[in-house]
């Protein structure tokens, strides 16, 4: 049914007349001669999206701006996730399709042929073809020059790399021996999985290709430390920071940092049309503004937004609802999507040796655990709507059950302080315990200090486990050295939202319960171990993490969904037990503020970084303002 939708549709952009108008950012180029007409600009086959009542979606007219705002320059990744151009991408229902893609072909999860959109071009107008895939292969992926310690794992089927090939102008081909289910779900990722550039404007930072007094010239200017370098700081699509780099998102940004704010103009070259041949997105311009975090919630509360949710938590929703009808906005409350919406996570691999030991005692993680009064923080927190629990999969997934979630997560503070005396933490005269050398146990966890929640969250779990003669302390940073911090382990404990993705299916991987990434805060050098498959990092040595990665190659090779079930469940219920991450709160609310003039945003979602990518899977480019 779906085919024949699509095949509807795209008879109906054939059969569609010319466009009178261009898009009204667009008009004045053209008229000029400085930018081809918009029949020109379009791949020969378009994407073509439906958006119509059966949707609940109407078609809209182009031009306007829609504002947002952000806290930093990091934050500019966003509109990556935002725009949510994949070469093959979710839908709402978390359905896989083309998107940047016209076809492709999977046999058996070990040869994956891909099929670009003939005539499909970068936002400067340059071909998007199969070099942009040989350029990223053969001169960034694996030139050893520029190697960055290793490929992706989503690029590596047991340890092994892949067989590149080109078959034509817009054809390649990845042949692994092994199955590989992690590709395309990496390639529809919110941080997509990289593995095309745009090699017309990046082969100038290459020393294969580029002058070599010019390139040395662009080394000094940019005062980085050689070429390759160089290549990386020009070539980062996906945090949207150099403005010059060409993109296939429905938005390019237009502004050079440092600065307080950034224009992302509309892509002149997208690839997706509406029903009507329209081409996407609606809005002309998506302006970002720079604001600290902690008063990101009173702007919006101004009306200085027309469309946000980062940086807003379910304790601003009184304050933005006073302000709907002043400032003609809609706050409406999208479902969070994390496997908690706020979780502690012991560094097992932090650099303190009495830390260390601690943290990799379980009964030390289940006190925590215990200790903590969830309850009361639903209550304090978020008006007793949330759902207190452990840091596992939603109810919402077919993988829950009940047992997940209740694991060491209620309030028993004579079992925490048992668990306590048994590990010989004792009080000293102040009633704080102290460590085995002799030091208080003054537990610092680190944040960004981004959001308002944690905050508020950390407070009460303070006075929680003060009761348990545990002194918590609060420590913030910016995201960036956060997350250095944690991957260097300098830091013992770090606050953040549980896994991004809390209600997967069997056929979603279970790598965010694993040692496999080295951004995961709970065991950074581990899962640097296992991504690097034992070059880097430090080699486990704990057997339940342990076990939880044998299970995970297991899922990586297994050929039916009755397997990866099995799996997936072995894999939950160990995590439960062990508490590698101490959940506190899950299904909590977030609002989202919408401007009366802005059109087509769902009335409810799920707040989620991937695999929802926020407004990516609702399909932000078919917003459209008054």
């Amino acid at each position: 049914m779906r085919i024949f939708a699509v095949v509807l549709a795209l008879a109906a952009f054939l059969a569609a007349p010319a466009l009178a108008e261009e898009a009204p950012l667009l008009a004045p180029l053209v008229k000029d001669g400085k930018l081809p007409p918009e029949a020109e600009r379009l791949p020969k086959e378009p994407r073509v999206m439906a958006i119509d009542d059966s949707t609940g979606r109407t078609p809209g007219k182009r031009g306007g701006t829609i504002r947002t705002l952000m806290a930093e320059q990091g934050d500019l990744r966003l509109m990556t996730v935002y725009g949510y151009a994949r070469l093959v991408a979710y839908n709402s229902s978390l359905e896989m399709q083309p998107d940047i893609l016209l076809s492709y072909e999977n046999e058996g999860n070990k040869v994956f042929t891909l099929h670009l959109r003939p005539g499909h071009k970068w936002s400067d107008g340059s071909p998007f073809t199969a070099e942009d895939f040989r350029f990223h292969w053969e001169d960034i992926l694996t030139d050893k020059d520029m190697d960055r310690g290793g490929l992706d794992s989503a690029l590596l089927a047991n340890g092994k790399p892949p067989k590149f090939e080109v078959i034509d102008e817009v054809t390649v081909r990845y042949t692994w021996e092994d199955p590989n289910p992690l590709f395309l779900p990496a390639l529809a990722g919110a941080r997509p999985l990289d593995i095309y550039s745009a090699s017309a404007y990046l082969k100038q930072f290459h020393a294969k290709y580029a002058d070599a007094d010019a390139l040395a010239a662009e080394v000094a200017k940019e005062k980085v430390k050689d070429w390759t370098r160089l290549q990386i700081r020009k070539g980062r699509s996906y945090r949207f920071e150099n403005p010059d780099l060409p993109t296939l998102q429905p938005w390019t940004n237009r502004t050079y940092s440092p600065a307080n704010r950034y224009v992302f103009e509309r892509n002149p070259f997208y690839h997706r049309v509406d029903q009507n041949g329209v081409q996407l997105p609606y809005v002309d311009q998506v302006v970002v503004n720079i604001a600290e975090s902690s008063i990101i919630p009173a702007k919006t509360g101004s009306g200085e937004t027309d469309l946000q949710e980062r940086y807003l938590s379910f304790a601003d929703y009184t304050f933005l609802k006073e302000g709907e009808k002043r400032n003609d906005y809609t706050v409406r409350l999208w479902t969070v999507g994390k496997g908690s919406a706020v979780a502690l996570f012991p560094n097992l691999n932090t650099n303190d040796a009495g830390w260390r030991e601690l943290f990799r005692d379980v009964r030390f993680r289940r006190a925590l655990s215990l200790g903590i009064d969830r309850s009361q923080i639903n209550q304090v927190l978020f008006a007793g709507l949330a759902k207190e629990g452990a840091s596992t999969v939603l109810p919402g997934s077919s993988l829950f059950r009940d047992e997940l979630g209740s694991a060491y997560a209620e309030l028993d503070e004579d079992k925490a302080n048992a668990l306590l005396d048994e590990i010989g933490l004792e009080r000293n005269a102040k009633g704080i315990r102290t460590m085995k050398d002799g030091r208080p146990l003054d537990l610092v966890v680190e944040s960004t200090g981004e959001s308002s929640m944690e905050a508020d969250v950390l407070e009460l779990v303070t006075s929680d486990w003060a009761k348990l003669g545990i002194k918590l302390l609060t420590r913030t940073s910016q995201r960036d050295i956060f997350r250095s911090r944690v991957a260097a382990g300098e830091t013992n404990m770090s606050v953040w939202a549980g896994v991004d993705n809390g209600a997967p299916t069997a056929e979603f991987s279970p790598q965010e319960f694993v040692p496999s990434d080295p951004y995961q805060l709970q065991w950074p050098m581990w899962g640097t171990y296992v991504s690097t498959q034992g070059t880097a990092g430090q080699s486990i040595d704990d057997p339940s993490a342990q076990k939880l990665v044998d299970l995970y190659k297991q899922w990586l090779v297994s050929e039916d969904s009755e397997t990866r079930h099995k799996i997936w469940t072995e894999i939950l219920d160990i995590h439960a037990d062990q508490v590698f991450s101490i959940g506190i709160v899950t299904a909590t609310l977030v609002p989202v503020v919408i401007s009366n003039k802005l059109h087509n945003v769902p009335a409810e979602g799920i707040s989620s970084f991937d695999p929802y990518g926020y407004f990516g899977v609702h399909e932000m480019d078919a917003f459209w303002m008054d």
